[in-house]
């Protein structure tokens, strides 16, 4: 499976760590040192989930030289869709006219796209679909307690997508994925209220239940722990050391976080495609914007080792590599 095109959209209206200074008890200093995020997108009024991943799908599909029509699957990554039933995905189908393409979504938080891509590469392999349109779409600015400090300084808005298909090079594409869960996590990470377990109620919204709940230094320890692993399994798994890696490209959670991995498996920071600065904690939508990003600005060569690492609730995590 090979990446056939890329594409990104992220809304316009721009939040600042100063804005956020009138809003919550924080600071631009004290989010910068912690999370290196200076400013997050936030959707327009009456701007929803499925029409943040349609901008970014059509995007892709340009690239791609793909129409719509032509797709046989469309698999949206999302903890934040338009509603809770049907899956976003059927709904970016009709927007898009896919009138072909099966769609479903899949929910593994800032993981995703990752998940969702190598879903796609299985259905590619198999020779069930020839061309697969990934998205990553959150809109989680309206998950979020604007009155805690400890999570709404870190989440933006925006959606990225990929278009998948067979690779015409069989020494180029997608070599391994490995993802990996641990549920034993979830209260660290998790929308405790409007589920099964708690249902909508005067006593969710009245204790934000249906909000974002983090235990963000248990993320963290959590996270550094794990990604070096997975990145190093997908080394192990192709015979390549870090010092192959031409580039590197990940879910942008927090700087640190980023930092902390790639100094464990010895991969320097500036082969790392960094926006965290730019828009914050994007979930599933972080993976393929930073891709779609460093493709445009023609820093990903045919040829490249290509790392990827990707971790969020529940908590599920991965890495891949990818000869670009």
């Amino acid at each position: 499976m090979h990446i056939l095109g890329t594409g990104s959209y992220a809304p316009e209206r721009i939040l600042t760590n100063h804005d956020l200074e009138a809003m919550v008890a924080t600071s631009d200093t004290w989010i910068r040192e912690r999370t290196g995020i200076r400013e997050r997108r936030i959707a327009a009024e009456g701007e929803v989930t499925s029409d943040m991943a349609v901008a970014a799908a059509l995007k892709a599909l340009a690239m791609a030289e793909t129409d719509a029509a032509d797709l046989d699957a469309i698999i949206v990554a999302t903890i934040s869709p338009d509603m809770p039933m049907p899956a976003c995905a059927a709904i970016v189908q009709a927007k898009l006219g896919a009138h072909k393409a099966f769609a479903f979504d899949l929910s593994a938080a800032c993981a995703g796209s990752l998940y969702g891509m190598t879903i796609a590469d299985q259905f590619i392999r198999t020779g069930s679909a020839k061309r697969i349109l990934v998205i990553g779409a959150e809109l989680l600015s309206r998950l979020v307690d604007w009155t805690d400090r400890n999570t709404c300084i870190l989440f933006g808005d925006a959606a990225g997508a990929l278009v998948l298909g067979p690779s015409p090079d069989p020494d180029r594409g997608l070599l391994s994925a490995h993802l990996h869960t641990d549920g034993t996590m979830v209260p660290s990470l998790c929308i405790p209220g409007g589920g099964s377990r708690h249902p909508q109620s005067a006593e969710v919204l009245e204790h934000s239940l249906h909000k974002i709940a983090m235990n963000g230094r248990e993320v963290y320890k959590f996270a550094v722990r794990v990604l070096p692993e997975a990145l190093n399994e997908a080394f192990a798994a192709n015979g390549v050391v870090a010092g192959d890696i031409d580039h590197i490209v990940s879910h942008q959670a927090n700087l640190r976080i980023v930092e902390s991995v790639l100094d464990r498996v010895g991969i320097p920071m500036e082969k790392c495609w960094l926006n965290l600065d730019r828009y914050g904690n994007t979930s599933s939508a972080s993976l393929p914007i930073s891709l779609d990003e460093a493709n445009r600005a023609g820093r990903l060569k045919p040829g490249d080792l290509v790392a990827m690492m990707a971790i969020g609730a529940g908590m599920a995590w991965g890495s891949a590599l990818m000869r670009w």
